[in-house]
């Protein structure tokens, strides 16, 4: 029960009180009055109010993407009939363009455009002087939520001291300039801006800094979705993972909240599920009743498919389950479900568990009392007296709804002073909060991982494509340029047509943004041998492209990370893993996963003002490869009757209008990768090699193929022994691939 004139819920002893209380006094009288619509009006936003006019009721202001409400976001209906914050005449509440702090912070550098504020929409690009080296994002846009896209740039020289130079993040300042172990930096925020993240951090002995990188915000920009200062959740091969998920669904909770919280379950579990790791998950939804999705022990008897978790999440309808809200019967049953681990495994084995516990509620119980002492009891058990052992146990609580009680979510989580504790304001933006609370070190380096969302930034493409590379040959005063795929930290594959006879590894240079400076010097480069362009003049095919695939050997490895990491090829074990083939699995069976369909969907890069954008394209394979094959006979030099003499059996076929219109390749595509994604893993199938027609003459980017336009792939099954001689060689200065044995 509520009481009228209060924000907290009461407990069912804090009632039996109250109760007695009116006992004892033989009348109570209490007047309410309704707010008035005076002055509330926003200029260019609309409010909605949660109970009309009543007391209590929360009046939200809501503005176009882009705006925030100023002064005032909420406003609450007191009992006497006026609203807090009250309305000022003489500031009347607007929507106000979202600013962004001011980048021009930044150290031994130079940033353009300066401008005296920056908002919505505006780029920024950073350079640093002469003997100093770019880390961090080369151009940042300023996005809605008033957060600089990317990654915070600094300008650093190599001075021998143990950590790198953590920088200054826009509209901060910092103190402290000495990077030795133990050193110390501490962090403000200038104006009227709020921290988010750390305000002081520790050179460690490991070469990291200590807690996470601040950032600045405008205090009325909603900084919620921002992660507040803690650990990560940390996925690794080795261990176990266990997550329990719960979904409050009571009747404060609004129906696109709960909807919001599904899909970023689905979400998670699918992120996860790309590390090539298999948590046990235990998922429910609740208000005074639990209702479950998914028991956790039953991933231990093997009888859960997560197929089939993700249908039960999406699936579940709350119908008339949304009366009363029992949290602490959540964290009771979670507690118990722990208990039932560690009974099952024993003691020394449960200690080798990490638990993960993610509640998204708006903290408004009215059953079942203070969560409090589960919490405290679920902590005694995975730590078990042991203080080092604070990393085992990660509680997040992601607070929805329109009226938030922190003071009571704050203390539930894993840590002190609300580390892991979220306000969203609007939980769509949780797929991208998920990619950042996640801690990847331990398998940040699997192939084909990467972001599945597109903010529309330089740095966002970079992350959704991380194995995108750009190479660059320039001989004799001419410049060449093609795209690259990387396949390892030492390596680009591309077509070996961008290496024209005479080219030296000299001549050669590849550009991939790993924050260690873009632009990569070669220590030299494999054409396939069999590779002759000339080979079938005599044949009436002036140019012959057949095994156009070169790898490219840098001079130094790509530091890999989120922004640069490698793609997965044909008929490695990683990449069975990727696809998730268990057993001794084979080529064939890759190939025929990847390649199934008559018609099948692909899709290759090409570059961009914004880096790049994406071709989607079909791939004609069985009884659709002749027809599609026949129209080389139109390319320019080609003379023959037969269309096999210049596209064998090593090319896939791509363009035309039938039955979808593809996009076509242009020149400054060559070498790039032909990809697939599967269950979030990219896999690499072919690589961009030759056309019969040029449809780039006027225009580039997402060109479409006419009627008559073919673009033909090398295909890399058809590769695999040069790419195993090479890649999979562990005779090497550079750690080998493993490929399949068949």
């Amino acid at each position: 029960m509520k009481l009228i004139n209060t924000k907290r819920i009461l407990t069912f002893e804090q009632f039996s009180n109250w109760v007695a209380v009116l006992k004892g006094h033989s009348m109570i009288w209490e007047v309410r009055c309704n707010c008035t619509e005076t002055n509330i009006q926003i200029e260019g936003g609309h409010y909605k109010l949660t109970k009309q006019l009543r007391a209590g009721s929360m009046l939200v202001y809501n503005c176009p993407e882009s705006y925030y409400p100023y002064p005032a976001m909420i406003r609450l209906c007191q009992p006497n009939g006026t609203w807090k914050p009250a309305p000022k005449r003489f500031l009347p509440q607007r929507c106000r363009l979202v600013e962004c702090p001011d980048p021009s912070v930044l150290e031994y550098g130079n940033v353009s455009p300066p401008q005296e504020k920056y908002f919505v929409d505006n780029e920024t690009t950073y350079e640093c002087y002469s003997g100093y080296t770019m880390r961090g994002s080369t151009s940042r846009v300023c996005l809605p939520s008033g957060k600089w896209s990317g990654s915070t740039p600094i300008c650093s020289r190599d001075s021998g001291d143990h950590c790198a130079d953590p920088g200054i993040p826009a509209g901060a300042s910092r103190t402290g300039n000495i990077f030795g172990i133990d050193d110390t930096v501490r962090y403000s925020c200038n104006g009227n801006l709020i921290l988010v993240g750390s305000k002081e951090r520790v050179c460690q002995e490991n070469g990291q800094w200590s807690g996470n990188e601040p950032a600045c915000y405008l205090f009325v920009v909603d900084c919620s979705g921002d992660i507040q200062e803690g650990r990560k959740i940390r996925v690794s091969k080795n261990g176990t993972l266990n997550i329990y998920i719960a979904v409050d669904i009571s009747e404060s909770i609004e129906e696109h909240h709960i909807n919001s919280s599904k899909n970023a379950i689905t979400t998670l579990i699918n992120k996860i599920s790309s590390f090539t790791v298999t948590p046990n998950y235990e998922i429910l939804f609740f208000s005074s009743e639990l209702y479950e999705v998914v028991n956790i022990m039953d991933f231990w008897d093997k009888e859960v498919k997560l197929m089939n978790v993700t249908n039960g999440v999406k699936n579940f309808v709350v119908g008339d389950k949304n009366t009363g809200t029992n949290l602490n019967l959540v964290f009771k049953t979670f507690e118990e479900r722990m208990g039932l681990i560690k009974r099952r495994v024993g003691d020394e084995a449960f200690k080798e568990h990490r638990h993960v516990i993610i509640v998204f509620t708006d903290g408004a119980y009215n059953m079942g009392g203070s969560p409090a002492f589960a919490v405290k009891r679920i902590k005694d058990m995975v730590y078990n007296n042991d203080p080092l052992r604070d990393e085992y146990l990660d509680i997040y609580i992601f607070a929805i709804g329109e009226e938030l009680f922190d003071d009571d979510l704050k203390p539930l989580t894993a840590g002190e002073d609300g580390k892991h504790y979220f306000r969203m304001k609007d939980i769509t933006n949780l797929q991208e909060t998920f990619d950042d609370i996640i801690n990847e070190e331990d398998v940040k380096g699997l192939c084909g991982l990467h972001k599945d969302y597109d903010t529309g930034t330089k740095d966002s493409r970079q992350k959704k494509y991380p194995w995108v590379a750009f190479v660059i040959v320039q001989k004799d005063g001419i410049s060449k340029k093609c795209l690259g795929s990387l396949v390892s930290p030492d390596f680009v594959l591309t077509a070996a047509h961008c290496l024209p006879f005479g080219t030296l590894h000299e001549h050669v240079t590849v550009e991939i943004d790993d924050g260690q400076g873009k632009v990569k010097k070669v220590k030299m480069f494999k054409i396939h041998e069999r590779y002759n362009v000339t080979a079938k003049v005599h044949e009436k095919v002036s140019e012959f492209y057949d095994y156009d695939v070169a790898l490219i050997q840098l001079a130094k490895p790509v530091e890999i990370s989120a922004a640069a990491r490698p793609i997965c090829i044909p008929c490695t074990k990683e990449t069975s893993q990727a696809l998730k083939l268990v057993g001794a699995s084979t080529c064939e069976q890759q190939e025929k996963l990847l390649l199934k369909n008559h018609l099948e969907s692909l899709s290759f890069l090409t570059r961009t003002s914004n880096l790049v954008d994406e071709k989607t394209v079909q791939a004609k394979l069985g009884d659709n490869r002749g027809e599609c094959i026949r129209h080389a006979l139109d390319a320019e030099g080609v003379d023959t009757d037969n269309p096999e003499v210049a596209v064998t059996e090593n090319f896939l076929c791509t363009g035309g209008r039938n039955p979808q219109r593809d996009h076509i390749a242009c020149k400054g595509d060559s070498g790039g990768a032909v990809f697939k994604n599967y269950e979030s893993r990219t896999i690499q199938v072919a690589l961009v090699s030759w056309g019969n027609k040029d449809l780039c003459k006027t225009s580039s980017g997402l060109v479409e193929s006419d009627d008559t336009s073919r673009d033909f792939h090398i295909n890399l099954f058809k590769v695999v022994p040069f790419l195993k001689l090479i890649l999979g060689n562990d005779n090497n200065d550079y750690a080998p691939l493993e490929f399949l044995e068949s």
